[in-house]
């Protein structure tokens, strides 16, 4: 192959990808919250849930939704375990019986207590300084807002 064709596929290389490292960043943190989120029983993805349920306490599934970008599909069996697990109720909405509201229990309220450590715990697993984090912060949530148009 010429040096043509060689550039040609410089689009195709893994070290060319923003994707890639946002995607290997994302799924080793996950992987480090793991021995934290097991002593709560619960998965990240039920954690994100219910940071959001101990700020609002009470929450359409639409709007949760919105607010970890997961889809319906995703999201109910997570609704769904919580629930089961005595965190939060589900139930319809009495001004309007289309939408599905999600409500945190006085147990959910409780696990807040014990989930608070985590933040502090994960910290040390990420080596960045303080501003670093800030500016990362920023450019995720950048990213996130034009992907989400």
């Amino acid at each position: 192959m010429n040096d043509t064709n060689d550039k040609k596929y410089d689009s195709l290389k893994l070290e060319n990808q923003l994707c890639f490292p946002l995607y290997a960043c994302s799924k080793e943190v996950v992987r480090r919250y793991r021995p934290f989120l097991s002593e709560l029983d619960m998965t990240y993805t039920q954690y994100i849930a219910m940071m959001v349920l101990w700020e609002h306490k009470k929450i359409s599934v639409k709007d949760l939704g919105g607010r970890l970008y997961l889809d319906s599909g995703t999201l109910t069996p997570v609704v769904k375990s919580l629930e089961s697990k005595g965190y939060v109720t589900r139930h319809r909405s009495s001004k309007d019986e289309r939408v599905l509201m999600v409500e945190l229990t006085e147990e959910g309220e409780a696990l807040k207590d014990k989930a608070v450590q985590v933040p502090m715990q994960m910290s040390g697993c990420i080596k960045l300084e303080p501003e670093e984090a800030m500016v990362l912060y920023k450019t995720l949530y950048k990213i996130l807002d034009t992907l989400s148009l």
